[in-house]
């Protein structure tokens, strides 16, 4: 690794100043072209042109000097310190090297595989180290740190047949059998356009994933409504609805009987309706925002309401599901309906201030961008975004553990991915339409409107998140990297809770998925929860006086939510109505529909 500097000449990138290194703009050494392209196939949330422009960010960012200094001399020392260990250890036995991507005995046992990830690592650790002393502004950091880790990751020798022992080792063994298999792994996955993680035929969505017995009950071209049979001889009279996200398939929340929150909800006396969405196809690239409110969310609750005969409706939003809910019930508020006897918001952006990782994907040019390419307004008239780039983009948050582990694994080892169903799920993408991508990127995540009283109209009424008059429950997952749990936490500062004034927020452990899918019989992991009524204006603040409990916070979201259900009354016979029969089995069509 070089880490001096070279002299300065007009056509490099970095200059030295009386105040340190200043990084111009890193684009022209690599070209901004060939880098925007080769990153745009990975990043497409929103594009990966917005790395690379405006190019006054970059040419802000400086590398103090004596960061520099320390960086180098720390480096020198390490890798002087590495090389003479290698050249004096001959023979003894080698230290655990900490990562479990060298995790392998053929690792440790081979010195120059060893003196190899330990150079990387060292390579790993400076790399890093010198991108969190950039000095500049915080979004365009974020994106240079970013930008490194997904390189640095790329370049770990585990990922390379020539460098992995382990890999060459398994190719004598079996006669070179693991190389031939691993080609056709990778011959497989290029005919499918996609990187495997997980056993596709082993699941089959309504026969081992997605069974929970119900019926469809109503469809249009946006969802299907599902309400799924009683479980108990009693329900309470309130029925439930769960919005999931768009960007999704539902059955994340009914993958199994054991860990299904459908499942769990049915089973503790509700009524249960989900939304299943459509996957767009290109006749639904002129959906817009407006239309999904109206004809998803809003026609759900009218639906629900007409099938049950209840007045009000006990209302489960999930991730983007959540901020569609909130929004729909807001647009009702304005029309002086208060449909919602309970709003429950799962890991759930309503203030965008904070938005974790996703954030360095989006600016000012980025969403022109897309606009320009798939919006309303583009030439070619308006397109999809793929489910394919959100897919791509979502695993490359993690691409340790979602990219090059099953790089490693299925193509240089030649192993087929076991069969998983989480991972199953999460392969089964699902399709947006530009316009209504374009104005979800510009209001929210671009500038945060959704929070501000009035700035916003949707569906002809101005949103007022303030005005949803209804008790609400919140949840935020400690690890999670999508919605950050100090985000979910800012909606308290949003919904009022209705006249009495109820707001309960509720922090688990675990990530965005594991989180939320945390069955109440297993009794894992743990939740904090605060015993105070008044919520402070910063996260931290709250969770310094919350207490810790163990297990799933599904006990107590249970608890809750059976308080809003009200009386207990015969469960019907069947599901639906004479004005809704059932249509067709659960899950039903639209959840079956590739993208």
């Amino acid at each position: 690794m070089w880490l001096r500097p070279r002299p300065s000449r007009p056509s490099q990138t970095a200059t030295r100043t009386g105040q340190g290194t200043l990084i111009e703009s890193p684009p022209r050494r690599v070209g901004a072209r060939r880098l925007s392209a080769a990153m745009n196939a990975h990043f497409p949330f929103p594009d990966f042109e917005s790395f690379a422009a405006p190019l006054e960010a970059w040419r802000n960012i400086q590398l103090p000097a004596e960061a520099w200094a320390r960086l180098q001399q720390s480096y020198l020392e390490q890798a002087t310190a590495l090389w003479n260990h290698s050249l004096q250890a001959q023979g003894e036995a080698a230290p655990k090297l900490g990562d479990r991507r060298f995790a392998n005995a053929a690792w440790s046992e081979d010195a120059g595989a060893q003196f190899l990830a330990q150079l990387y690592l060292l390579n790993a650790r400076t790399m890093s180290e010198m991108a969190d002393a950039l000095e500049g502004d915080a979004k365009t950091k974020a994106r240079i740190q970013f930008a490194v880790q997904q390189m640095v990751d790329a370049a770990a020798p585990s990922n390379y047949l020539a460098l992995n022992p382990e890999a060459q080792r398994l190719a004598l063994d079996t006669q070179g059998q693991s190389i031939a298999k691993g080609l056709q792994l990778l011959w497989a996955d290029v005919r499918k356009g996609k990187l495997s993680q997980t056993d596709d035929s082993a699941f089959e969505v309504g026969r081992n994933v997605a069974t929970s017995v119900g019926s469809v009950v109503y469809e249009n071209d946006f969802f299907q409504l599902i309400e799924y049979a009683p479980l108990t001889p009693k329900v309470h009279e309130r029925p439930f609805l769960i919005v999931p996200p768009c960007i999704n398939k539902f059955y994340i929340l009914d993958l199994q009987p054991e860990n299904s929150l459908i499942r769990y909800a049915v089973e503790n006396g509700h009524r249960t309706f989900v939304v299943s969405w459509r996957n767009p196809d290109a006749s639904c690239a002129h959906w817009t925002w407006d239309d999904l409110i109206e004809n998803a969310p809003i026609q759900a609750l009218s639906v629900v309401r007409a099938i049950t005969k209840a007045q009000q409706v006990n209302t489960l939003g999930f991730c983007v599901g959540g901020t569609i809910l909130a929004t729909a019930l807001a647009v009702l508020a304005a029309r002086g309906e208060h449909p919602a006897a309970s709003l429950t918001l799962l890991t759930t952006l309503l203030d965008f201030e904070h938005t974790g990782v996703l954030d360095i994907f989006v600016d000012e040019a980025s969403v022109r961008l897309r606009e320009a390419t798939i919006g309303a307004s583009a030439p070619k008239g308006p397109a999809l975004l793929k489910g394919a780039e959100l897919a791509q983009t979502f695993s490359f948050l993690r691409p340790n553990d979602l990219v090059w582990n099953y790089v490693v694994s299925n193509y240089l080892k030649g192993e087929a991915p076991p069969a998983f169903d989480l991972l199953y799920w999460n392969g089964d993408s699902t399709n947006m339409s530009g316009p209504l991508y374009c104005w979800y990127l510009r209001h929210t995540y671009l500038q945060n409107e959704l929070k501000v009283p009035g700035r916003l109209t949707v569906c002809g009424e101005p949103v007022d998140l303030g005005r949803i008059d209804c008790p609400v429950y919140i949840y935020g997952s400690r690890e999670d990297h999508i919605v950050p749990w100090e985000a979910a936490y800012a909606s308290t500062q949003l919904l009022r809770g209705g006249p009495s004034r109820s707001v309960r927020f509720v922090l688990g452990a675990s990530g965005h998925i594991a989180g939320v899918i945390n069955p109440a019989a297993k009794n894992k992991r743990s939740h904090w929860v605060n015993a105070e009524a008044s919520f402070p204006a910063q996260a931290p603040q709250w969770l310094a006086t919350a207490t810790e409990v163990p297990g799933s916070w599904w006990r107590n979201w249970s608890a809750w939510l059976a308080e809003q259900g009200g009386a207990l009354k015969t469960a019907p016979r069947q599901v639906g109505s004479k004005a809704y029969p059932a249509l067709e089995p659960a899950p039903g069509r639209y959840v079956k529909q590739p993208a």
